[in-house]
């Protein structure tokens, strides 16, 4: 298929774009005004000079593409429109967007994607704009949902920036209270792996795009230290600290999430195939 997908050049995006060429998929990829089109043109994708406030452009591209995947960071008006735009004109073709496993709040145990939802203020706008954008489905199109775990991997994501990053400098990494909460998480190139296959799930279709649910956020944080140089030393931090340290982001690292996966599993066939967060952080260690 022709494919094309805004968030290209992201940490996320660089990682779809190369699952979908590796598939044999001919991909175009938006990319802003003055930002390197190298970054795309190099894994394999055609550039598209332009942006997300560009509407007629994402109409236009949404004609010519066979597949979009919406994968771009903006703020929830431009998400909403650019969404709108892109599946004006893709008729029938499957409209990959991107939320999020936090918009299910505390979940209490394992739950899967029918779980009641109980969003953070970080997270809440998605809400209403993933019912919006689904609706498209009522009139023909086909919207598919992919809500990922926080990201890691490949020496970058959430827990790179938020955990190993400030204990290479404070010589230790926290976390929010005793620690206890589980943390959904998935690895970079699984979640790739997601969304290509996502380009042949049914219109309407949810996915939690999730790895491990067994791990806590004190695990998490003591092999982010260990890899960080910092031997594994940790900081609890208090809610209102945590809020200092991370800002709005610290209400999401708190929570407790247990997700399965086995919906994109027994519909998709997706399967976690990379390291879970603990190995990979060992893994960092060793080659740091």
């Amino acid at each position: 298929m022709r494919v094309f997908i805004t968030g290209g050049s992201g940490y996320v995006g660089q990682a779809v774009v190369q699952a979908l060429v590796a598939e044999g998929h001919d991909v175009e990829a938006l990319v802003r005004e003055g930002a390197d089109a190298s970054v795309v043109s190099d894994i394999g994708a055609e550039p598209r000079r332009g942006h997300l406030g560009e509407l007629d452009l994402l109409r236009a591209a949404g004609d010519r593409a066979d597949a979009v995947i919406h994968l771009a960071p903006s703020d929830p008006d431009t998400d909403l429109a650019a969404s709108t735009a892109l599946q004006e004109r893709l008729g029938d073709g499957p409209f990959v967007f991107t939320g999020g496993a936090w918009v299910y709040g505390d979940t209490d145990g394992v739950v899967n994607e029918d779980a009641p939802l109980a969003p953070p203020p970080i997270v809440a706008w998605r809400v209403a704009n993933t019912r919006a954008i689904m609706s498209a489905a009522d009139q023909g199109g086909r919207p598919v949902l992919i809500m990922p775990g926080a990201v890691y991997g490949d020496n970058a994501g959430l827990i790179t920036a938020a955990m190993i990053e400030p204990a290479r400098s404070q010589g230790y990494a926290s976390y929010v209270a005793d620690g206890r909460n589980h943390m959904a998480l998935v690895h970079r190139r699984d979640l790739a792996r997601l969304y290509v296959l996502a380009l042949g799930a049914p219109a309407g279709s949810s996915y939690l795009g999730v790895g491990e649910s067994d791990v806590t956020m004190l695990h998490v944080a003591e092999a982010a230290s260990r890899a960080a140089g910092a031997g594994g030393a940790t900081r609890s931090l208090s809610l209102d600290e945590a809020q200092q340290v991370w800002g709005p982001l610290a209400d999401a690292l708190a929570l407790d999430q247990q997700f399965t996966a086995r919906h994109a599993r027994d519909e998709l066939g997706w399967v976690s195939r990379e390291a879970g967060i603990l190995e990979y952080l060992a893994d960092s260690a060793v080659t740091a």
